[in-house]
């Protein structure tokens, strides 16, 4: 059994994080006759060349990239996805929208995805009140829960003030995967380049070395060493690497790409990492107006589960 589908936080962030860019895309983008990076809050081409504000500082970048969405007024952005777990090709699209500040911040996230004749529903939303998780896998029976955002706001309280008053990164959607990315990994590279024109950080992540011995006990030794645990002896479906592409003008993140050493274990000692799964945001604007009642949502209260306590146990304070 692949690593993906025996740690479900992973493959919640691989399926949320995830891309690999296609020919129908660049078709889609060529047709247009420019980028979709390239639009800033008036919908105009942004121009290419402005300077790095963070040379060569990776955590610092992602750092600041991570601030920047919680101090954003609005966000609207489309995502797409492609992501090989196993002999499978997951393809999905969707939306993210954001609006307000601090304890006002209210955000929208969803995404479809598909898997041969197998479909992948999901919907993060906070209202300001109340979180809210939509699922639904295939055949499955669809699960809806709920978290009272006021009492994770005080819990992660209690370890002093929360950076910007921003809540959301601790419970979903966008910033929760990306503070997730920042938790996991330690960026140690970052190199200006360019996106389609548009100046870009391409900030490169791995595992922290007492994670990666938490996550797989057998190798804790290995993982502490200078040299750390090979790509190759990582199990199937964990990825070797992560890499930000990130707007040095805007810090928005517009590209994740994860790599693996893909197939079968065990193999071979020459096999390298490739990628396997990256997730493209593209047709974003930030600071325009969103219609609010994106974040309206009155479900049924028909199979609502009301997850509040079991996500106060599993919440904690971020790494600054």
């Amino acid at each position: 059994m692949s690593f993906l589908r025996r740690k479900g936080g992973l493959v919640r962030l691989v399926c949320l994080i995830c891309l690999a860019a296609t020919a129908a895309w660049a078709a889609e983008e060529g047709a247009s006759g420019r980028s979709v990076y390239q639009r800033n809050v008036a919908g105009e081409a942004v121009a290419a060349g402005s300077k790095p504000a963070l040379d060569g500082q990776p955590e610092r970048i992602v750092a600041a990239m991570l601030a920047e969405l919680g101090r954003a007024d609005s966000i609207s952005a489309r995502v797409r996805q492609r992501t090989r777990v196993g002999d499978r090709v997951l393809v999905g699209t969707g939306r993210y929208l954001q609006q307000g500040r601090g304890a006002d911040q209210r955000f929208r996230f969803e995404t479809v995805t598909t898997a041969d004749d197998a479909t992948f529903e999901l919907l993060e939303l906070s209202d300001g009140l109340s979180f809210w998780r939509f699922q639904r896998n295939s055949d499955d029976p669809p699960r809806l829960e709920r978290v009272d955002i006021s009492r994770v706001r005080a819990k992660l309280e209690e370890s002093g003030p929360l950076p910007a008053g921003v809540v959301s990164p601790h419970l979903g959607g966008l910033q929760r995967s990306l503070a997730l990315l920042r938790q996991w990994f330690q960026f140690h590279a970052a190199e200006a380049a360019t996106l389609e024109g548009l100046p870009v950080w391409r900030v490169e992540g791995k595992w922290a070395p007492t994670l990666l011995a938490a996550l797989l006990p057998a190798e804790a030794d290995a993982a502490k060493t200078p040299e750390g645990i090979l790509p190759q002896q990582l199990p199937e479906g964990m990825p070797w690497s992560v890499e930000l592409v990130i707007g040095s003008r805007q810090l928005f993140p517009f590209r994740v790409e994860w790599q693996a050493v893909l197939g079968d274990r065990p193999v071979a000692a020459t096999s390298t990492p490739e990628p396997y799964s990256v997730l493209e945001i593209y047709d974003v604007r930030l600071n325009e107006p969103v219609d609010s009642a994106a974040f309206v949502y009155r479900p049924s209260e028909q199979g609502l589960v009301d997850v509040t306590e079991t996500f106060l146990k599993q919440t904690s304070p971020l790494r600054p």
